[in-house]
């Protein structure tokens, strides 16, 4: 009951994001603070809640090994998934699948909104990089131990991604009730993940746990180099830094409770 718990409040900001996204458009520099802070909220995350983990579950080389296949598989489907959002026009754009424009009252959306797969590609990529993030949630719930960094870090995150994936959705023309359908789909998908790794996986032995720790360690460290941290501070302005230390500091502190 508490994975379940946990998951849903996870995966509720990819609703709230979801709902904001088709309806609401806000300044670019808002935007970007709020990847920034998604970002250093991950930064957390990932050092004390993921890697830091599968180093105690498992050593030193297996976290390693884990978390450079993490990144290594995150790396090829991220740039996969960016070819397939590119519109028939290609525009220099930091990431194609996830384009803050689209949502921004300032800024014209890219062609990988309005005539590419921009928004589903990016949901694509929600969800690889949400379903290690998740099993590891559970897992640490499973333990014993709160996960509240965890849960922080991806409930920060996945706002602002659903928020300029619907957006992305709604320039191609999908409707609002698709454009949510969706989203549900991807959170109820990823709350199931939750539950599976406060159950059968986290009691398993820690070699076996440390596996998937590290590897949601490599996916998230991909998805930050990758996706979020140019996306924030392309044009966010100095508001991106700070925005990036609010983000660690509030997940450290969580991390700490």
């Amino acid at each position: 009951m508490d994975a379940l718990i946990f998951g849903a409040i996870a995966s509720s900001a990819l609703v709230i994001g979801a709902v904001v996204g088709a309806k609401v458009r806000m300044p670019k520099r808002v935007l970007a603070a709020m990847l920034a802070f998604a970002a250093g909220a991950l930064i957390t995350a990932l050092a004390f809640e993921l890697f830091e983990d599968a180093y105690e579950h498992g050593g030193i080389w297996r976290a390693a090994l884990g978390l450079v296949a993490g990144a290594v598989i995150f790396t090829m489907l991220s740039a996969w998934l960016d070819r397939l959002a590119e519109g028939p026009h290609e525009q220099r754009h930091g990431s194609e699948k996830l384009d803050p424009d689209a949502a921004a009252t300032d800024r014209a959306p890219t062609t990988a909104s309005t005539s590419g797969a921009a928004g589903f590609a990016l949901l694509a990529a929600v969800t690889l990089d949400g379903v290690p993030e998740n099993v590891a949630l559970g897992v640490s719930l499973g333990e014993g131990t709160s996960g509240l960094a965890l849960l922080a870090a991806i409930f920060v995150s996945n706002f602002p991604e659903a928020l300029v994936g619907s957006a992305s959705m709604r320039e191609q023309g999908r409707s609002p009730a698709f454009i949510l359908g969706t989203w549900c789909a991807c959170a109820a998908l990823l709350t199931a993940a939750v539950v599976l790794g406060a159950g059968p996986l986290s009691a398993s032995s820690p070699e076996t746990i440390s596996l998937p720790l590290a590897f949601a360690a490599g996916a998230v460290l991909a998805s930050l180099a990758d996706t979020l941290m140019p996306e924030a501070y392309e044009k966010g302005g100095p508001l991106v830094a700070l925005s990036t230390t609010a983000g660690f500091v509030l997940s450290f502190v969580l991390a700490t409770l």
